[in-house]
């Protein structure tokens, strides 16, 4: 099966860095698969990309390096299995705020018996090679976003949860949760103690834990901080290697330790 160079990235203890795409265009995709981003998500949540558009854009990002993921819209099994079926490598799914949510999430992306995911996957299994039914189970990603003062109080139940791959902070509605203004690459105390808080329950389950960036400067501070899976871009920025917010900013990731819960008691080291 095609490698998935996100999980890969984890496996060796490094950062990812992760392009977002709110713009419903496969040549936009096309072009920001090229421009040296670890991975590419298209936000079908609030981005303006629906079902059809995504298709093409996964056809699009699929001829690039870069692994493509998606945000859906909601925690529902049809749209998660369409998009699987479609090409996504990995689900980042918004409102995870219960560990028995979270549980459903993993087993809407795998196949039984880890799962209830349906049977399916043409053009899949087109890009992810003949042997997708017998690896997708442990390819495929399944990322929680932890995003409400709810969220944050179950984060270590939550990050318990088997077959979880990963975490994701979305910073301007855990803000609106805690009674303050959203605020991207945000300094407030009230929201940067909840997210050191979820970064600290995802570390100690060895769980790779994700946070939505705007530039460069704050994803290289929280890269250092111990996220490994940092987003930032959206349109122009994405498509741009040279942008100020693009991913050149981001080639001199620091060099971190940490564990990884795939491979128990070895302490990794990677860019």
């Amino acid at each position: 099966m095609r490698v998935n160079t996100v999980q890969k990235i984890w496996q060796e203890g490094g950062a990812v860095v992760n392009g977002w795409l709110a713009i419903p265009n496969s040549f936009a995709a096309e072009v920001m698969g090229g421009c040296g981003w670890d991975s590419v998500t298209i936000d079908l949540q609030h981005g303006l990309s629906d079902f059809s558009d995504t298709v093409q854009m996964l056809q699009a990002l699929s001829t690039t390096p870069v692994t493509p993921l998606t945000r859906v819209p909601t925690l529902e099994p049809g749209i998660i299995g369409r998009l699987l079926d479609a090409g996504s490598y990995g689900i980042i799914c918004p409102m995870v705020n219960t560990p028995e949510q979270c549980a459903q999430l993993v087993s809407y992306c795998k196949y039984a018996p880890d799962g209830v995911r349906s049977f399916g996957p043409i053009r899949a299994a087109i890009y992810g090679g003949p042997d997708y039914l017998d690896k997708a189970n442990e390819t495929i990603l399944a990322i929680a976003m932890v995003e409400t003062a709810e969220a944050v109080a179950n984060v270590d139940a939550i990050v318990a949860t088997p077959g979880l791959d990963g975490i994701y902070v979305g910073p301007s509605d855990l803000a609106l949760s805690l009674g303050e203004r959203p605020q991207m690459d945000t300094d407030n105390p009230v929201v940067t103690e909840a997210m050191a808080t979820v970064l600290a329950a995802a570390r100690r389950a060895g769980v790779p834990a994700g946070l939505h960036c705007l530039g460069p400067e704050y994803a290289l501070q929280k890269i250092r901080e111990g996220f490994q899976f940092v987003s930032i871009a959206n349109g122009r920025a994405g498509t741009d290697r040279h942008h100020p917010a693009g991913p050149r900013r981001l080639n001199a990731r620091p060099r971190r330790e940490t564990r990884s819960r795939r491979c128990p008691g070895k302490i990794l080291s990677g860019t």
